[in-house]
């Protein structure tokens, strides 16, 4: 009896399971090796449940930092030059320059009276950015905050006001060098980066835009040796981080807190941020304020060639496989390249080891160099490397 009642209980139980399975299809949309797949709509309401995690904050870093960073205020004096508007509609008689006539007019154009000894002149201000770099007062800008100043003050984040005075400025960088006047040894520091910030790295801008002095943007590094033609070492950090008027010579910080480059310009049709800022590296920083502490100034590398970038049709020419290096137009007369061997037409390819890309690369290579010491340069003529050492000697003044 236990047999034949067990086979009619065994089919109604099967029933009762494909039922099941028949309803999980419909609520859950299908069904694996026996196991009820979840609902998705039911995984997301589970996600949802679950706590929200938190955007990083740069709060801790900024407390740490913001002490260091000051806002920079300059007196500049400059010359009023009211002839300029009216120079478009006043023609200059032909008299000979530096006759009694000829000064006469030039007088009046400039709205001077006769006798005048010079025109008048007017006083202007100048607001920036800069950051201690050290315990004793040693303040970093940028030269173009500075440049034409007489006073220069800093306010410090707790609205102490400093005068200070240029120890040297490098307007080939764009880099300025402060030392406060007074009030101890004892300032809040921070430091230069000893590694570059890389594409995509979080950074942070604290400075003095449009005079509101303590202000923090963030962002990310969005490019690396960028040439913007500023001068003849460009080789600027791109962030997006929004920099503008007033933030000029202030820090980009990495989340360590460390310096990876000072602001120095936007590129901005309008004036103002469109989120494109250029910042000199911090190693451009430390090789240049080191001189400007050590010397007031600011001594490069030079090994005398003139150069020009080798372009494609210069490089099949010349059977180099790709544009790459510097071609050497002139090795100077007497030049530390002239006396190591180093020709005209020579393709300068690699110093040190490590490959000129193009003809600024070069440059930017050899300024960082002590004068005295010794480099090599991968020449490639006639089809073949060779390479030559040159002891560098000293930049000349005014190149």
């Amino acid at each position: 009896m236990l047999n034949k009642l067990s086979q009619p209980v065994r089919s109604r139980t099967a029933k009762w399971l494909g039922a099941a399975a028949v309803a999980a299809l419909i609520a859950g949309g299908a069904v694996e090796s026996g196991l009820v797949v979840p609902n998705p709509a039911h995984a997301e309401l589970r996600s949802m449940s679950q706590p929200v995690q938190a955007a990083p904050s740069f709060a801790e870093v900024i407390d740490r930092v913001k002490p260091a960073v000051v806002s920079v205020k300059v007196k500049v004096q400059t010359v009023a030059d009211r002839g300029d508007e009216d120079s478009q509609q006043f023609s200059m008689p032909d008299f000979p320059p530096g006759s009694p006539m000829d000064r006469l007019f030039r007088q009046f154009r400039d709205g001077q009276q006769p006798g005048a000894r010079q025109k008048p002149r007017q006083f202007g201000q100048a607001l920036g950015s800069g950051f201690f770099i050290s315990a004793d007062g040693y303040v970093v800008t940028n030269n173009h905050v500075v440049e034409n100043g007489s006073d220069v003050q800093i306010t410090m984040d707790d609205g102490k006001v400093l005068d200070a005075k240029v120890i040297g400025t490098d307007p080939k960088t764009d880099l300025a060098l402060l030392k406060v006047q007074g009030g101890g040894n004892d300032f809040p520091y921070v430091r230069l980066a000893p590694q570059k910030a890389r594409i995509g790295d979080w950074v942070l801008a604290v400075g003095n835009p449009f005079g509101l002095g303590g202000t923090v943007t963030a962002g990310i590094v969005s490019a690396q040796h960028r040439d913007i033609g500023q001068g003849p070492y460009d080789d600027f950090i791109q962030i997006d981080a929004p920099v503008n008027k007033g933030n000029s010579g202030g820090p980009t910080f990495n989340l360590a807190g460390e310096v990876v480059g000072v602001n120095t310009a936007i590129f901005s049709p309008s004036g103002g941020s469109v989120g494109i800022a250029f910042a000199i590296p911090a190693s451009t920083v430390d090789q240049v304020v080191t001189s400007l502490k050590d010397g007031g100034s600011v001594t490069r590398g030079f090994i005398g060639v003139q150069m020009q970038p080798v372009t494609k049709e210069i490089a099949e020419a010349i059977g180099l496989k790709e544009p790459k290096g510097a071609l050497v137009a002139e090795a100077l007369k007497d030049s530390p390249a002239a006396k190591a061997g180093v020709r005209t037409g020579d393709t300068i390819i690699a110093v040190n080891g490590e490959p000129i890309g193009e003809a600024k690369d070069l440059s930017r290579k050899v300024a960082q160099v002590a004068p005295g010491k010794t480099l090599s340069l991968t020449l490639y003529r006639e089809g073949k490397e060779r390479t030559v050492t040159v002891e560098v000697g000293t930049q000349p003044k005014g190149t």
